[in-house]
């Protein structure tokens, strides 16, 4: 990781963002220590993808305690398709699985 003063960086760009593409990461000081950091586009994309990967596996966490729970329901494809009708609403099937997770939309 390098540190540099923002003049630096803009008396000499190009050979900074050759680092940064080189691998190096830069640390930009600015006054009031607002600081800026500059990556490359791959090591951000990386950064990016692994964010949503952590985002994604707390979601499955999240389903697999709510099956443990027995907060699930399950639909056979027949029941999954008559719900993709505007008029549907909701079966007792649902009606009751809703009350037993206390979530009545009455």
């Amino acid at each position: 990781m390098l540190a540099v003063k923002s003049m630096d960086v803009r008396d000499n760009f190009k050979e900074w963002c050759n680092k940064v593409i080189s691998g190096e990461t830069l640390v930009v000081s600015r006054p009031k220590n607002e600081n800026v950091v500059i990556i490359s586009e791959k090591e951000y994309n990386e950064m990016a993808k692994a964010k949503r990967n952590e985002e994604y596996l707390k979601k499955l966490d999240h389903s697999f305690a709510q099956l443990e729970q027995g907060k699930t329901i399950s639909f056979s494809m027949e029941e999954l398709r008559a719900m993709e009708s505007d008029d549907w609403k909701p079966t007792q099937k649902v009606l009751n699985w809703l009350k037993q997770q206390g979530q009545t939309n009455e």
